[in-house]
């Protein structure tokens, strides 16, 4: 058994080609896609973050919605740009949207990856310390934010507080008990999926990584899996951990998947996300039923992941999503043994 999800992006543009043509649309489309979703009996409901672009930014206010409107379903980020983030007021925010969702909240977080601006963390009022990157500060935040997750009071009371307060030092509020253990690590690399898995975080394993040994990108992956395990056991952490990849899969059953996806690009991809960095990205995969289940069994991540997020064209509307959703859970899972 997998779960399956949706990871959107959120894009929007003015263009009369697009289905999602302002900010607006693509938050209420997100919506009704992730209530969608769940009738169809989709495990999970994703949400990407990027900040200056015509893409989801704040997440809080959608997940708190998507939580409102559903009762089963997954609601989680793939992932938040902790470089921008102020980790107390984050306990808030998250703490408040799990507590809507029912427990619910699967929070994807990580360092980033390349803005639309140059160190656009610099325009939330953040700097790296001295000798630190930025990367280091992302990591940083996170450590805080994982610390207060525990919900132990740190702040020392006013004598003459407005309200009572409890005995002894105070917490930040609402803490959600259990969202602890619903933190994932977005891993660029070998090195931070075995930092996330010290840290007891899930891991969360995009698209692209660092381009490690020349090897295909589903294998690297695997490689990368199968490190971030081992690194959990020899933690001593008690629980099981999750581990999610992300894909392109789209099951040409119809026309209009033949017109969008029937000359997908079936390689990876060599690029580099920053100056010194080299990057491999995940080949798409997309063909009928019988040849796309055969080209999905040789995929050695997806194998090894006990979740599964299908990245979707939020573009096209809400109903093509559905179905590109319901083409794989239909006529793939079953036939995968995902279902």
């Amino acid at each position: 058994m997998k779960k399956i999800g949706f990871l959107s992006f959120g894009h929007w543009t003015p263009s009369p080609q697009s289905q999602a043509r302002s900010a607006a649309d693509v938050l209420l489309q997100s919506i009704d896609l992730a209530v969608a979703a769940e009738e169809l009996g989709a495990d999970g409901a994703y949400f990407r973050v990027h900040h200056f672009a015509r893409q989801l930014a704040s997440p809080f206010p959608l997940l708190a919605a998507v939580g409102a409107k559903t009762s089963r379903i997954e609601i989680g980020t793939a992932v938040i740009d902790m470089r921008y983030e102020n980790p107390m007021y984050m306990i808030e925010d998250a703490g408040a949207a799990d507590l809507i969702a029912g427990g619910r909240l699967q929070l994807g977080i990580s360092r980033g990856s390349p803005e639309q601006v140059i160190d656009g963390w610099r325009h939330f009022g953040y700097q790296p310390g001295e000798g630190q990157s930025d990367a280091d500060m992302g990591r940083r935040h996170t450590e805080i934010f994982l610390e207060l997750l525990r919900g132990e009071g740190f702040a020392q009371p006013n004598p003459r507080p407005m309200f009572p307060n409890p005995p002894g030092l105070l917490r930040l509020e609402p803490l959600s008990e259990g969202l602890r253990e619903r933190i994932w690590w977005g891993a660029g690399s070998n090195a931070t999926a075995v930092w996330a898995a010290k840290l007891g975080m899930n891991l969360q394993s995009s698209t692209l990584k660092s381009d490690e040994t020349g090897e295909a990108f589903h294998i690297q992956q695997a490689a990368q899996i199968r490190a971030y395990r081992a690194a959990w056991k020899e933690a001593g952490h008690t629980r099981e951990p999750r581990v999610s990849v992300s894909r392109s899969i789209f099951a040409l059953v119809d026309d209009r998947d033949r017109a969008y996806f029937g000359n997908g690009q079936e390689e990876d991809q060599i690029g580099f996300i920053d100056e010194r960095t080299r990057a491999i990205f995940g080949r798409s995969y997309a063909a009928e039923p019988d040849r796309l289940i055969e080209q999905l069994k040789t995929d050695e991540a997806i194998a090894e992941a006990d979740t599964l997020l299908l990245t979707v064209p939020n573009q096209l509307g809400v109903a093509y999503n559905a179905h590109v959703i319901e083409s794989i859970l239909t006529h793939i899972a079953p036939a995968m043994g995902w279902r």
